[in-house]
C-alpha cells in the first residue's frame, strides 16, 4: 500500500468513525424515542446480545448469494422505520424516505457497480443512519456505559478470536463484498478504499453516546478521543508498522481489539467521577415552537 492509500484509508475512516457517534449523540440531544417496557439492562441482556453477535456472522455465511441483499434490506428498513418514527411520524411519508434511500442505494450498486463512490455513499448514509437509530434506541431504553464497556471487552475477545484462531472475520468479510447494502460504510475512489463495519460504527456510537448521557460532555470528549485514537487511527496504521518491523503484514486487524481495552479502561477512569446520570436525571428537552396563528 503506498502512502497516498495509506493517507486516504486513515483519513475516511477517522472522518467516518467520529461522524457517526456525532450523529448519535446529535440525536440524543434533539429526540426522544418511547421507551419500551422492558425493566432495566442487566448482564443478561449482554450476554443476550453477545449471543445475537456471535450468530450473525454464521447467518450471513449460511445464506445463498441470493438471499443475503433481501435479507440486509429488510433489516435496513426495520431499523430504519423504527428509529425515525419520533422524527417523521406519519408513517406514508417515513416508507417513502426509507424505500426511497434503500433505491438510491441498490440502484447505485446495480447500475455503477459495488466499487462507485455514488453506491458507498449511499450506503454510508444509510448504515450511519441505522446505527444512529439503534443507538438510541438501547440507550436510551437503558442500557449504560458500563454495559457498553463491557460489551466491547467482549468484542475485543471475540474479534481477536475469530481473526486468529478461528478465520472467520475474513471470511465474513469476503461473502458480503459485491453485494448491495453491505453491512458497512466507506469510499472507494480509484485504487483507494477505506471501509469500517456497521458492528464497529455501532460500537463507537453506542460508548459514545452512553458516555455523554452518564457524564456529559467531558464524558463525550473521552470518547470520541478513545474511537478517535483507537477505533480509526491506530487500526489503519498498525499493519503498516508491522510489516516495517517484522517485514510481515497482517491481513487484518479488528479495530474491536484495540478499541474494546481503550474503552473499558476510559469507562474506569469516569466511574471514579461519580455514578451515571440516568435518562430521568436529564434536563427535559426544549419545546417545540407552537406556530403563530395566521
Amino acid at each position: 500500500m503506498s502512502t497516498g492509500q495509506q493517507i486516504y484509508q486513515t483519513g475516511v475512516t477517522l472522518a467516518i468513525a467520529v461522524a457517526v457517534p456525532a450523529g448519535a449523540v446529535f440525536y440524543f440531544r434533539r429526540v426522544r424515542v418511547p421507551r419500551p417496557p422492558v425493566g432495566t439492562f442487566n448482564g443478561r441482556d449482554i450476554l443476550v446480545m453477545m449471543g445475537f453477535v456471535l450468530a450473525l456472522p454464521f447467518v450471513y455465511l449460511a445464506l445463498p448469494g441470493w438471499a443475503l441483499p433481501a435479507v440486509l434490506a429488510l433489516v435496513f428498513s426495520g431499523g430504519l422505520t423504527v428509529g425515525y418514527q419520533p422524527v417523521v411520524d406519519r408513517t406514508p411519508v417515513r416508507w417513502a424516505i426509507i424505500l426511497s434511500l434503500l433505491a438510491v442505494d441498490l440502484a447505485g450498486h446495480q447500475l455503477l457497480g459495488s466499487d462507485s463512490p455514488v453506491y458507498w455513499i449511499a450506503n454510508s448514509v444509510v448504515v450511519g443512519m441505522i446505527v444512529v437509530s439503534a443507538t438510541n434506541l438501547n440507550v436510551q431504553g437503558g442500557m449504560r456505559l458500563r454495559h457498553i464497556a463491557w460489551f466491547v471487552l467482549a468484542l475485543a475477545v471475540y474479534d481477536l478470536t475469530f481473526a486468529t484462531v478461528i478465520p472467520l472475520t475474513q471470511k465474513l468479510a469476503e461473502a458480503i463484498q459485491g453485494y448491495p447494502f453491505a453491512p458497512s460504510a466507506g469510499l472507494r475512489v480509484g485504487g483507494y478504499s477505506a471501509v469500517i463495519g456497521m458492528g464497529d460504527l455501532l460500537a463507537y456510537a453506542l460508548y459514545s453516546t452512553a458516555s455523554y448521557k452518564a457524564y456529559g460532555r467531558s464524558g463525550l470528549r473521552l470518547a470520541i478521543v478513545l474511537v478517535a485514537v483507537f477505533g480509526a487511527i491506530l487500526p489503519t496504521l498498525a499493519p503498516p508498522v508491522i510489516d516495517a518491523v517484522t517485514g510481515h503484514r497482517p491481513e487484518l486487524i479488528p479495530a474491536q481489539v484495540l478499541f474494546g481495552p481503550a474503552a473499558f479502561v476510559g469507562y474506569l477512569a469516569l466511574r471514579r467521577r461519580g455514578p451515571e446520570r440516568r435518562m430521568v436525571e436529564l434536563p427535559p428537552l426544549p419545546a417545540a415552537p407552537v406556530p403563530a396563528a395566521a
